[in-house]
């Protein structure tokens, strides 16, 4: 078992101790925590066999670690480790068992699940009695602060005060100190030795101080069910999945959590911080992390499957079509199907048009790019008029960026089903490009560009120019939508005289 922090490998190591005493099963911990020569006898035991689970950090990737019959990885905590930390992983046995385990999934693990190459389970229903973390978010405040210590103190708990950076832990400290003496502060963070890491986080379980002041070291999986308050020092600093990480060392009991998220109090917040901190109000109910990652895979991207990019990629080829690419990827692979299947096409359409849906018409980012993913699915006439009629209903009347959005992906629809790869159009007139130079009806195109007379020619590479006077923009939809709805005439009577 991999986990990313010293002090989750000796959580989950007591835990699995604990629950296999009396079996015939060895378990094992690989961390700074463990001497040297008590790590080497580990590595041996791995080696040949006598050791059954390790619960380990990075110590367990290194070169010098061998398995001798190695069956299960477990991963905890999977979105603290490097792409090249789970190759490494990949590496050690091409057969075995991998269970990845987190609140918050990168984009790439979510895509991989999402488009059949992992499995994938939620655990959505929480512990019976556990309730949802009440979360605030508030410029600093030392008497709130001080309020919400106290109060945790008076009904037997303890609390979390986490700061970004090391260097923040003196100045809170001596704030804490200066304004609540009778509690009982503790510091840790990753710099620590590990003898004295170990001291304070054993006398903070065994409930010795009120308060443990920390970085971000205790982000990961920690489970002390009596610390139910969380302090966020500076929160405008810290990842959206990291304060949801955050959010959850607390509430692991069945008494009623407070998280309380400080940001400067004379200071304006960017764009992005308010924002991450919305979203996280929002995102209060249990088990949100799985829509806290899908909201990220959305903004960021799913990064490349096969290499190292955790992010990204995505835009490079739009996300239905790399959504569609990678589905007809995986069933051919698990249908047993060798041949490539027939690949996606995307029509160029040239009309000098903007083609986005505003951002004061749409504010929301996320919902905006499930619009956008939705345009792209879109197969007929029926299915357009439903679509904008939604629009309408959800964000008032269409501005004429969006009619003329939505214009466009019609004219789409028809360039694929008449095979049309590229539609220009100018002032001059129109050029249509055919996929292959192929028309379903190549006699009925003839007749067709015969009856246009001089307003239609034929280039010398296929292409057909309608010679038409387009000043505006308008205009251009119009014709090009016409024309083509003529071809997809022409194109359909062709495809029931094959029949």
């Amino acid at each position: 078992m991999v986990v990313p922090t010293t002090l989750l490998a000796r959580q989950h190591y007591r835990t699995f101790a604990e629950r296999f005493k009396g079996l015939p099963i060895q378990v094992a911990q690989a961390s700074r925590f463990v001497p040297n020569a008590e790590l080497k006898k580990v590595r041996e035991g791995l080696a040949n066999g006598t050791v059954d689970i390790v619960v380990g950090t990075h110590a367990l990737l290194a070169k010098g670690v061998a398995f001798r019959e190695l069956g299960l990885i477990i991963v905890d905590e999977e979105q603290h480790f490097g792409v090249t930390h789970k190759e490494r992983l990949k590496a050690l046995k091409s057969d075995v068992h991998v269970l990845t385990l987190s609140a918050t999934p990168i984009p790439r693990t979510l895509q991989l699940a999402m488009t059949g190459v992992r499995e994938l389970s939620i655990i959505a229903t929480p512990p019976v009695d556990r309730l949802a973390v009440r979360t605030f978010v508030t410029p600093f405040d030392p008497l709130l602060i001080r309020e919400a210590l106290l109060r945790e103190r008076y009904r037997g708990g303890q609390a979390f005060y986490v700061v970004p950076r090391i260097e923040d832990l003196a100045e809170v400290k001596r704030f804490l100190d200066a304004e609540m003496p009778e509690i009982k502060v503790a510091v840790a963070h990753g710099q620590m030795a590990a003898g004295q890491l170990e001291d304070v986080m054993t006398a903070f379980y065994e409930g010795k101080f009120d308060v443990l002041l920390s970085t971000t070291i205790v982000e990961s999986g920690l489970d002390i069910p009596t610390a139910n308050t969380l302090i966020v020092h500076r929160a405008d600093m810290f990842g959206l999945a990291q304060l949801y990480q955050l959010r959850g060392r607390v509430g692991r009991s069945k008494a009623r959590a407070y998280a309380l998220f400080t940001t400067p109090a004379n200071r304006q917040l960017t764009a992005q911080a308010e924002k991450r901190l919305k979203v996280l109000q929002t995102l209060d109910t249990l088990g949100a992390g799985f829509q806290l990652a899908s909201h990220d895979l959305d903004i960021r991207g799913a990064g490349n499957l096969l290499g190292d990019e955790q992010s990204g990629h995505i835009k490079e080829v739009g996300y239905e079509l790399y959504q569609q690419m990678l589905e007809d990827a995986v069933t051919a692979l698990k249908a047993g199907i060798d041949e490539p299947v027939e690949e996606a096409w995307s029509p160029t359409i040239a009309l000098g048009a903007p083609v986005t849906i505003p951002e004061d018409y749409v504010e929301d980012l996320g919902v905006r790019l499930g619009l956008y993913r939705r345009l792209s699915t879109l197969e007929n006439d029926a299915e357009m008029e439903s679509f904008g009629a939604e629009l309408i209903d959800r964000f008032g009347p269409l501005p004429p960026e969006v009619e003329q959005l939505l214009r466009i992906v019609t004219i789409k629809i028809l360039c694929r089903d008449t095979n049309v790869e590229k539609v220009e159009a100018g002032p001059k007139g129109v050029v249509i490009h055919f996929r292959d130079k192929a028309f379903a009806n190549p006699q009925g195109l003839v007749a067709y560009v015969a009856e246009q007379a001089s307003f239609a020619k034929v280039r010398p590479d296929m292409s057909i120019v309608f010679i038409r006077e387009l000043d505006s923009v308008p205009e251009r939809l119009k014709v090009t939508t016409q024309i083509l709805r003529s071809l997809a005439k022409i194109a359909a009577r062709g495809g029931k005289k094959a029949a």
